[in-house]
């Protein structure tokens, strides 16, 4: 095989590889966004009960902060687990946990 075809199957090959690594990012991409938009609904200072309360409402803030950067950079397993803890943290809070 002369060099020139061995270089343009490489390529081919590396372009194929890059393409197929990201369509599998995109998996999670709306339970991400559902968890995001569920975890900001129910987000309320106001119902965050005592102290204990309120450490957890700060947890589920820097955890929807977080999973919102990660949303942005394209993790969305990440986004999405970020963003579930969050939502426990919210539960939390209302409890006064």
């Amino acid at each position: 095989m002369p060099y020139s075809k061995v270089i343009l199957v490489s390529s081919l090959v590396a372009v194929a590889a890059t393409l197929s690594a990201c369509a599998g990012k995109t998996q999670y991409r709306s339970a991400c966004d559902q968890e995001l938009e569920a975890a900001w609904s129910e987000l309320s200072i106001a119902k965050a009960d005592g102290f204990s309360g309120t450490v957890s409402y700060t947890k589920a803030l820097g955890l929807i902060t977080s999973a919102r950067t990660m949303q942005t950079v394209e993790n969305f397993d990440n986004c999405y687990n970020q963003a579930k803890d969050a939502r426990f943290y919210i539960r939390e809070s209302r409890k006064g946990q």
